[in-house]
């Protein structure tokens, strides 16, 4: 799997070095291998790093896998003899391997269960198991940044979602994380929805009319883009060219003024600004609340605009920037293979870069950061690679911390979203719906007995944004995709829902022993292990070893959707085991304290592993 990056490479280089060293159980085999290989054919440089470690596939005997080929022609050997010899050295001399089996030149190792035991008996009580402390590096994330002009919609939900979780998971291998949102509250579009409340509003307010402020504003956005269109089509019918048509349409011009105005300083024009920008900030804190999104730091782009301007005002000095007849702004890239890029408008006003340019050198004042992490579209990976570049030649020292997580553009069934067409959906539309889903599904399942009426509102909606968050986070970010509603909270399929029922599958199991998730360790403190897994107890034990190493490749690629896709593998593994094996009817007593034991760590990996994505897992279902 490739991590996303700007430029193929990792964001965290460190962390890929770190990864190597650390003593996870691929890598132990991995050094027990190269040993053997040294003791074997001991006057050949065997290079440790290249031996290929893999899980055993299931229709195999044994856990891991030695690839062997990379060896076969520097030891002159056939893969079947070195596979042999290294097979015999290794449960020979090391406790850890009891067994081996060599097919087609991979060697099959099979793990000691004591290995694993050892490993349940550490941590199954461990409600931390899978941090790390990794990198200490300080690392900014900005997701969200919305635009004043309109309610967060559904396009949104992805940026948000993926943040957020990117936010934990470095968090979660040691870092510094600031959550950020630096909000779009200045600039042309949200001059559009204030000269179409102006025009048509008659003084209504989101209190007089029952609308969220976000939603009141956003109707004056879509508002002004039906006017503008009819403006246009009016000036086209009269003789003019669709080009000058659009740049002439009287509230175009009259939103242009605004802005003008509000650069100027002019108090009624920024005193209109700062009350609609309230409505929507207002109804954005609903939005986050609900989706359980919050940051540590908010910046607005009417306050780092002016160290933008003041940013390209030093680079004209320096001579890196030049001005056009029309008294506009100007950077050269055609050098690094990029294009002439408008810094500022020949009137004065700043463009999106401008402002980019002065957030981007505040942040690194502010907190002095080693990586700058931009949630955005890949719609916006030109912008980015251009921010980047010019920074570096500006000489800011931000310049080379600046990380573009780019991520795919998500799609309804029904195609894509416009806001200025008012075809959007928005987020809290999307959550409700999801919801209503979640309602309707578990009570034409029957499984609302026992429930309060307000336990089953707090169920829905766990089920409905949980099944919502997944499947936004389930898929590599930089892939576009189509979400489906109906898809995303099935109980059968790859979803939250899926890992949730399972969650409280084991809920219902330790109750039922008079246990929560998180016991009194005592009562297994004493409890000496000596029988033998059973496959799914051991194929259970084997994922469960993993996850630390499933965390540092999601910290490493910043990508959620490797916790999504363990989790849900985690989940079936538990099923598989659950369908084969009794708990409560347990062979044995050792063998129930053991599933017991198995089933709290699993239990407890699933909510930290969800917890990472925002995703609560409910006790009862």
């Amino acid at each position: 799997m490739q991590p996303a990056s700007l430029n193929g490479s990792y964001i965290f280089g460190t962390f890929a070095h770190i990864l190597h060293c650390i003593t996870m159980l691929t890598h132990i085999i991995k050094n027990a291998a190269g040993q053997g290989l040294k003791s074997l054919y001991p006057d050949t440089i065997i290079e440790i790093e290249s031996i290929g470690i893999n899980q055993t596939k299931p229709e195999f005997v044994g856990d891991y896998t030695v690839v062997l080929f990379p060896f076969v022609k520097l030891l002159r050997q056939k893969p079947d003899f070195l596979g042999d010899q290294l097979g015999e050295y290794l449960v020979a001399n090391n406790t850890m391997f009891t067994a081996y089996q060599v097919i087609s030149g991979f060697l099959n190792l099979t793990v000691s269960d004591s290995f694993f035991t050892d490993l349940l008996q550490k941590e199954f009580n461990n409600s931390n198991y899978g941090t790390s402390n990794l990198s200490h590096q300080k690392v900014m994330i900005e997701y969200s940044s919305p635009n004043t002009n309109k309610p967060l919609h559904f396009g949104h939900l992805r940026n948000n979602f993926l943040g957020f979780a990117v936010s934990n998971i470095l968090k979660a291998t040691g870092n510094n994380v600031i959550k950020a949102n630096l909000v779009n509250d200045r600039g042309i579009h949200i001059c559009k929805s204030m000269i179409a409340w102006q025009r048509y509003a008659n003084g209504a307010t989101p209190m007089s009319t029952g609308l969220k402020g976000d939603k009141f504003v956003g109707d004056y956005y879509v508002k002004f883009n039906d006017v503008y269109k009819q403006e246009v089509l009016d000036l086209m019918n009269s003789g003019m060219d669709k080009t000058h048509a659009e740049k002439e349409a009287p509230i175009m011009k009259d939103a242009q003024q605004l802005l003008r105005l509000w650069e100027a300083g002019n108090t009624a024009t920024f005193d209109l600004w700062k009350t609609m920008n309230g409505w929507v900030y207002e109804g954005f804190d609903i939005t986050y609340k609900r989706l359980g999104i919050d940051f540590d730091k908010m910046y607005y782009e009417s306050e780092t605009y002016l160290l933008g301007k003041a940013i390209v005002e030093k680079g004209l000095e320096k001579g890196i920037l030049f001005k056009q007849e029309d008294n506009s702004v100007w950077i050269d890239l055609t050098a690094e293979g990029l294009d002439e890029k408008l810094l500022l408008r020949g009137d004065g006003t700043s463009v999106y870069m401008t402002q980019d340019l002065g957030t981007a050198v505040l942040k690194y004042n502010d907190y002095q950061l080693d990586r700058s992490v931009y949630v955005i579209a890949d719609e916006q990976n030109y912008h980015m690679q251009v921010l980047k570049v010019i920074l570096q030649k500006l000489g800011e020292p931000c310049a080379d911390g600046i990380f573009h997580l780019s991520y795919g553009m998500v799609e309804l069934p029904t195609g894509r979203m416009k806001s200025r067409e008012g075809t959007v959906v928005d987020a809290d539309d999307m959550v409700d719906e999801m919801i209503t889903m979640a309602q309707e599904q578990t009570e034409q399942a029957g499984k609302t007995e026992g429930f309060t009426e307000e336990e089953l509102n707090e169920l829905y909606n766990t089920i409905g944004l949980g099944a919502l968050k997944f499947y936004l986070l389930r898929v590599d970010p930089k892939k576009k995709m189509i979400f489906d509603p109906k898809e995303s909270i099935d109980l059968h399929g790859f979803t939250a829902t899926f890992i949730q029922y399972a969650h409280a599958r084991i809920c219902s199991i330790l109750r039922k022993e008079n246990m929560t998730i998180f016991p009194e360790t005592k009562q297994f403190k004493e409890l000496v292990i000596t029988q033998k897994l059973s496959k799914a107890e051991k194929s259970i034990m084997v994922a469960l070893e993993q996850y630390p190493t499933i965390i540092e490749s999601a910290a490493i690629e910043l990508n959620p959707a490797n916790i999504c896709n363990y989790a849900f593998q985690l989940s079936q593994l538990f099923n598989t085991f659950y369908d084969q094996h009794s708990i409560a009817k347990a062979e044995n007593e050792e063998k129930k304290q053991l599933r017991l034991m198995m089933i709290v760590m699993i239990a407890q990996t699933l909510r930290h592993a969800m917890n990472l994505m925002g995703i609560r897992l409910p006790e009862k279902m």
